[in-house]
């Protein structure tokens, strides 16, 4: 009862919303269109509770919908569902602030309240002082290649958002309530009449400045709240505050570097990406300063600052226009540097160090003088900042696959008559790029002639030379299987002249990737300049996606677990310090699962307080959209590092890896068998599900497919995923699972089982987010995809994996000794439940959709199909 009075706000607000749309509809589509959705509405409702005549009745009413009714009837779905999850993003915030107001109510599961003393009890307070010091937590943006929400309804849902968060005030008089209600039919009235669909592939440049937005519109602030609360706490429980230099958590991105496999990220892209991070950084900081100008009239100073300003009435408010002039000069020098002009002459912000110094200079004075509270307000959140944000917002990480450096090799080796390069043995590579890192010389010619591909590598490592290291991060080589192919971009840094080498990341990805990653680090290990130039620190990517849709999710998940021991376990018979970059999407079948339970599942002695971990698209948005749940999301990092770095969880029992080495077997061959051996499965995947379809949307700068071939392995691991689940069957996240809990289970080791899943974080995360895929899924949706679209030859295939689908939960909730998914979730339980009867109608509708397209309508209903693709992936709240 008491959750139920907690929601009440909530069924509020998506009631309000609803009656809000309910107005819209009657107003710009007539009673026939407000009816029409209402009807549908109340039939799929009927249908959920089981009713067979009310099912009926819906498919009969949405198959007979005119051609011109359907989309804006989709359009109403789909609206209503993105109104949902704006409510549900602003109740959790809601929630979050009333739990933190009631003195009874105890501090929230991961956050800093909850979490530092609960560390204390077995933690010194002065190493958990030094553990939040040394935290090297690194979050990285990422774009998507199917986020399907156009940046311009975002800003619309966000404005929402907050327009409830006022009107949840308690003083608001009549007229502001009023006033309040308006502008919530304003904004939903605007995003009715806002296309949902782009007219064009955006580019990496779009998908970047999108990026930079949310680092402008949410994490400005949140960062610098975040460090407030950590700074509070660590006085309260240590009595040591957070050191003004100390950045627990920084941001990277890959938006504008990440070139594997999308030949529209060049040389010319990163640059422009990179400076217009610049550009902005510099815009942010000139606003604050501003106001600290504005603010900093105080006489008072120490002797250091009075000297600056030749003893100046107002010192601060001279000291920061001098500042602030030169944040002006930086912006037009970037902008100078971005459209070709000539630099203007003066002095810019190079490094963050030249405006720290000032700012800090500041700082201590106010202290000195007895002015500590002002300078502990807005000048602290500008130190905090700059800390976190350097000059450039993000540092972008380049990432290449292994054999385009490869190609540029041996393009030089020939040029130089010393051989194909690409044909050497390993050794014989080894033994080139280590003798040529270590000689002074240059190895390319001046008249080094060579092709597009060739010269694009090359051209993007004169770029990295240009920009220098405040702009950039790792270098990520996709393929990485041998010593060579990183010492390959190591030499090529040397020959354009990059002062500061960016670090080297090799990425293991398939399974076989992952298998052999030890012996290819302890490889590269034994060479001994590579050792001096790591200097005891290696970072390693591990890929969540392939691997996944190479051999399962279960295969995947324990492979990538036993993965970092062993990479953890050859590091450490190196003296290197391990620090693993975990390359997980937004699905669960691409790694993802909640912040506080996946950073806890890690092999213990995996985190030791570095961490480096992917963002991406529609995941940024659900973490980092709103101010309040972005410093939910950052505290949940902080606590859950803290926490499996000082006492992580105790090594799992020798019984069970064995046998988890079962499951993963029996998993990995059931799923290659479905997926690689099934004859007919390609082509029943195709007709099954809006995979080609999906492929058409302005979705992404990068291709849905690496190869122009015809299966399952040329797809990337997002669209494969996305497709399956837009038809809610969700096969790649639980595909093998079933199976291979059934034959443990018949084997006798239900209890077993059962104690792995009590006790073991790794395993209970594996079931939890198997459970909630199973919860979203619903093999009685998929199957009206079969009976529409498929073939009869092929219909045998879709009735075998919905019984799969069914073993799967069967087995999942014996472990979890659930009686129905998300038992132990009711809060996420409701979540699905309340979107099922808006979702449904979209999945019966995209089935009508896709049979009309795919018989010559195509050109008539392509923007309806698509508007039918954003709604499901609203309701699921997924894509891929």
């Amino acid at each position: 009862m008491a959750d139920n009075n907690r929601d009440a706000p909530l069924r509020e607000d998506i009631r309000m919303l609803g009656e809000m749309l309910g107005e819209l509809l009657r107003e710009h589509g007539g009673e026939q269109l407000f009816e029409a959705v209402e009807s549908i509405r109340q039939l799929a409702k009927d249908a959920r509770a089981g009713q067979a005549e009310a099912e009926r009745a819906l498919a009969e009413r949405l198959s007979t919908l005119d051609d011109p009714m359907i989309l804006p009837v989709v359009r109403a779905f789909t609206h209503f569902l993105n109104l949902a999850n704006i409510a549900e993003q602003h109740h959790r915030v809601r929630r979050s602030r009333a739990w933190q107001r009631d003195p009874e109510a105890g501090a929230l599961l991961g956050s800093l309240d909850e979490a530092l003393p609960r560390l204390l009890e077995k933690t010194e307070p002065d190493a958990l002082h030094q553990a939040v010091c040394e935290l090297n937590i690194g979050l990285v943006l990422t774009a998507h290649p199917t986020e399907v929400s156009r940046r311009t309804l975002l800003r619309k849902h966000n404005h929402i958002a907050e327009l409830l968060d006022q009107r949840d005030r308690s003083d608001l008089t009549p007229d502001e309530q009023l006033d309040t209600e308006d502008a919530l039919r304003r904004e939903i009235a605007a995003a009715w009449h806002t296309d949902e669909i782009r007219t064009r592939r955006p580019t990496p440049v779009d998908e970047a400045r999108w990026g930079i937005a949310v680092v402008e519109n949410t994490l400005w602030e949140a960062v610098p709240r975040t460090s407030r609360r950590l700074d509070r706490l660590l006085r309260k429980h240590t009595g040591k505050g957070l050191p003004l230099e100390v950045a627990p958590i920084r941001f990277g991105s890959w938006m504008g570097g990440d070139r594997d496999g999308n030949p529209r990220v060049t040389a010319k892209v990163t640059r422009e990406v990179c400076l217009l991070g610049r550009w902005e950084a510099a815009t942010l900081y000139e606003q604050e300063v501003d106001q600290l100008v504005q603010e900093l009239s105080l006489q008072c100073a120490d002797e250091d600052l009075r000297m600056q300003v030749d003893g100046a009435w107002e010192p601060y408010r001279l000291l920061l226009k001098r500042v602030r002039a030169r944040l002006r000069l930086t912006i037009e020098w970037v902008e100078a540097r971005l459209q070709g002009r000539q630099l203007p002459q003066g002095e810019v912000y190079l490094r963050a160090e030249e405006l720290r110094k000032p700012l800090l200079d500041c700082y201590h004075s106010l202290h000195r003088c007895g002015a500590g509270v002002v300078a502990d307000g807005r000048l602290l959140d500008l130190l905090r900042r700059l800390a976190v944000f350097d000059l450039t917002l993000t540092r972008v990480d380049i990432r290449q696959e292994s054999t385009r450096h490869t190609e540029a090799i041996s393009a030089i080796t020939e040029a130089l008559n010393l051989g194909r390069y690409e044909d050497w043995p390993e050794e014989q590579r080894q033994d080139f790029l280590v003798r040529e890192l270590e000689n002074p010389r240059p190895l390319i010619p001046r008249d080094f002639q060579c092709s597009e591909e060739v010269r694009e590598v090359l051209d993007t490592f004169a770029v990295l030379a240009e920009l220098g290291t405040e702009s950039l991060g790792a270098y990520v080589i996709s393929m990485a299987s041998r010593p060579s192919d990183i010492l390959a971009v190591e030499l090529l840094q040397k020959e354009a002249g990059v002062r500061e080498h960016l670090r080297v990341v090799p990425l293991f990805e398939t399974l076989d990737d992952l298998e052999g990653a030890e012996q290819s680090m302890e490889r590269l290990f034994s060479v001994n300049w590579y050792r001096q130039r790591i200097q005891g620190q290696q970072e390693v990517m591990i890929g969540y996606s392939d691997s996944g849709k190479d051999a399962s999710h279960l295969t995947a998940a324990w492979s990538l677990y036993q993965t970092q021991e062993k990479l953890l376990a050859a590091c450490r018979r190196n003296n290197v310090r391990l620090t693993l970059f975990h390359g997980r999407g937004g699905s669960v079948g691409r790694g993802g699962a909640p912040t506080h339970a996946a950073v806890l599942s890690q092999p213990p002695g995996t985190v030791q307080g570095s961490l480096r971990v992917t963002e991406q698209g529609e995941v940024i948005q659900a973490k980092f959209g709103l101010p309040g749940i972005a410093q939910r999301n950052l505290e949940l990092y902080l606590s859950s590092v803290l926490e499996a770095t000082l006492q992580p969880p105790a090594e799992p029992e020798q019984a069970w890896r064995q046998l988890m080495d079962a499951l993963a077997d029996t998993s990995k061959q059931t799923y290659r068998r479905v997926v690689r051996d099934t004859e007919g499965f390609v082509p029943y995947f195709r007709a099954a599900t809006p995979e080609q379809e999906i492929a058409g949307l302005a979705i992404g700068s990068r291709p849905a497919k690496r190869r122009k071939t015809a299966g399952v392995e040329s797809l990337r691991a997002i669209p494969w995923i996305f497709a399956w689940t837009q038809t809610r069957l969700q096969l790649p996240a639980w595909l093998g699972t079933g199976e291979a809990l059934a034959r443990a289970l018949e084997a006798g080791h239900e209890a077993e089982l059962q104690r792995m899943y009590e006790q073991w974080p790794f395993f209970r995360a594996f079931m939890d987010m198997v459970e909630m895929v199973m919860a979203k899924g619903d093999p009685k949706v998929a199957a009206q995809y079969d009976q529409r679209l498929v073939p009869e030859e092929l219909k045998p295939l879709g009735v075998e994996l919905r019984e799969r689908f069914e073993q799967t939960l069967r087995g999942v909730l014996r472990v979890t000794r659930h009686q129905r998914p998300l038992e132990s979730s009711p809060v996420v339980r409701r979540s699905v439940d309340v979107r099922n009867p808006y979702v449904d109608p979209l999945n019966l509708l995209q089935v009508e959709l896709l049979h009309r397209v795919r018989h010559g309508q195509e050109e008539k209903l392509r923007k309806t199909l698509q508007v039918c693709i954003n709604g499901i992936a609203a309701g699921m709240r997924n894509t891929g």
